[in-house]
C-alpha cells in the first residue's frame, strides 16, 4: 500500500464558473486557472500520483500548453487514473478536504463523490469529501481563493 498528499489552491475571480469535484456551483466568482482550476480534482491528482512515485500534475499537464486552456480537470483525472492503471496500480481510498469560506459545498459533495467514484472505480464510501473555513484568516479567509488537501491509499498488484 502506498499513501500519497496533494494540495492546490486558486485565487477566486468575477466571471469564471466554479467547479469543484466536478460539480458547477452558481456563484458570482469562478477559480482562476488555465484549465477549468478545480481545486479538489488537482489536490486529489497530485494525491494519486504522489503515491505512485509519480511526478506532480504539472508536469503532466502543464499550463504553458494551450490543450489544456479551460479543460475540465475530470478529463485529466482520466488521464491520471490511466496511468495509474498502466502500472497496475488500484486505488484504495481518497479523502479530500476543501478549504472555503463561501459557499457551502455540503450540497453537492454527493454529487462530486459520483464523479469522483466513475473515474477512479472506487466506491462512494471509499471517498471522503470534508469541506472547513479559515476562520477568516489568511487569503482564504478573506474570500480571495479556494484550498484544497488530498491524501489517497492506493495498491500495486505484482505483473504476472
Amino acid at each position: 500500500m502506498y499513501i500519497g498528499f496533494g494540495y492546490d489552491a486558486h485565487r477566486l475571480k468575477k466571471g469564471r464558473e466554479l467547479i469543484l469535484g466536478g460539480v458547477k456551483i452558481l456563484t458570482s466568482e469562478g477559480l482562476d486557472g488555465h484549465s477549468d482550476a478545480d481545486v479538489l480534482i488537482h489536490a486529489l491528482m497530485d494525491a494519486l500520483l504522489g503515491a505512485a512515485g509519480l511526478n506532480d500534475i504539472g508536469h503532466f499537464f502543464p499550463d504553458m500548453d494551450p490543450k489544456y486552456k479551460n479543460v475540465s480537470s475530470i478529463s485529466l483525472l482520466e488521464s491520471v487514473y490511466k496511468e495509474l492503471k498502466k502500472q497496475n496500480f488500484s486505488v484504495n481510498n481518497v479523502d479530500i478536504t476543501v478549504i472555503v469560506e463561501a459557499p457551502k459545498i455540503c450540497p453537492f459533495i454527493a454529487d462530486m463523490k459520483e464523479n469522483i467514484s466513475r473515474v477512479i472505480e472506487l466506491k462512494r464510501e471509499r471517498i471522503g469529501i470534508k469541506a472547513t473555513t479559515n476562520e477568516k484568516m489568511g487569503f482564504v479567509g478573506r474570500g480571495e481563493g479556494i484550498a484544497a488537501v488530498a491524501v489517497a491509499s492506493i495498491s500495486q498488484e505484482k505483473k504476472r
